[in-house]
C-alpha cells in the first residue's frame, strides 16, 4: 500500500492534491442546482456534495464552496429561499459539466449550455426539463463551516417530479433505469448498474436478496 501523511499533502502540486483528495470520498450523486437571482436570471450549478438528511421530514443537504469560488447559488438561495435539484443523465452530461464554469451572474447557464428551463406553478426557480428526477427545496438553514469557509445548506423537499418508470411498488427509485450519472473527483463521471438489494438487516436474521 502507498502511504501518505498530511505533510505529503501540503507538498503535492495543487491539482494533484485536489484530484487525489477529492476522489477519496468515492462515487457521489451529481445534481444540477437551479436558482434565480434578484433580477430573475436563472442560475444552474453542478453540485457533487449532496447528502440525504432524512425522510420525515424530507431534508437534503449540499455543500457550497467558499464564496470567492462559488457565490451565485448561495446568494440566490438566501435571496429567494428556494432552489431545485435535478438529476444528470448521459445525454446531456457535457452541458451539465459546463455548468461548473464560472459564468458572470448576468449570464444564465441554461442559455449558455442549451439546457431547457421548465417553470412550475408557484415555484420561482425552474427545473431542468431534461432531468428524469426533479425536486424543489425551501431553505431551512445555512451552516458556515468555519474551518475551510464552505457552507452546508439544508433544504426541505417540498415537491418532487419523477419519470413514471422509476418508482417501484414499494417506493424504491430504480435510478439505474434513468442512467443517472455519479462522479468522483472534480471531472470524472460514471454510470451505474445495480449490484444487489437486501432485506432490512436485523441481528437475529440473515439478510435476503430482494432484487
Amino acid at each position: 500500500m502507498l502511504h501518505f501523511t498530511k505533510t505529503n499533502f501540503t507538498q503535492w502540486e495543487r491539482f494533484y492534491r485536489a484530484n487525489m483528495l477529492n476522489s477519496l470520498s468515492g462515487f457521489k450523486a451529481t445534481h444540477l442546482v437551479a436558482t434565480v437571482n434578484k433580477d430573475g436570471i436563472a442560475n444552474l450549478s453542478l453540485f457533487h456534495n449532496v447528502v440525504h438528511l432524512g425522510a420525515d421530514p424530507a431534508l437534503i443537504g449540499l455543500v457550497n464552496r467558499p464564496l470567492a469560488a462559488a457565490p451565485h447559488t448561495i446568494a440566490n438561495i438566501e435571496a429567494t429561499g428556494q432552489w431545485t435539484m435535478n438529476s444528470v443523465q448521459p445525454n446531456f452530461l457535457p452541458q451539465a459539466h459546463q455548468c461548473s464554469a464560472k459564468y458572470d451572474a448576468s449570464i444564465s447557464e441554461f442559455e449558455a449550455t442549451g439546457l431547457t428551463p421548465e417553470y412550475k406553478e408557484n415555484l420561482l426557480p425552474p427545473v431542468v426539463a431534461e432531468s428524469a428526477i426533479q425536486y424543489a427545496c425551501s431553505l431551512v438553514e445555512i451552516i458556515p463551516v468555519k474551518h475551510n469557509g464552505t457552507f452546508f445548506i439544508i433544504g426541505s423537499i417540498e415537491q418532487l417530479w419523477v419519470r413514471p418508470d422509476l418508482p417501484g411498488a414499494d417506493g424504491f427509485l430504480h435510478l439505474e433505469k434513468a442512467g443517472l450519472i455519479t462522479s468522483t473527483g472534480l471531472d470524472a463521471y460514471y454510470t451505474t448498474q445495480p449490484a444487489a438489494r437486501y432485506s432490512y438487516a436485523k441481528p437475529d436474521k440473515a439478510v435476503e436478496e430482494i432484487g
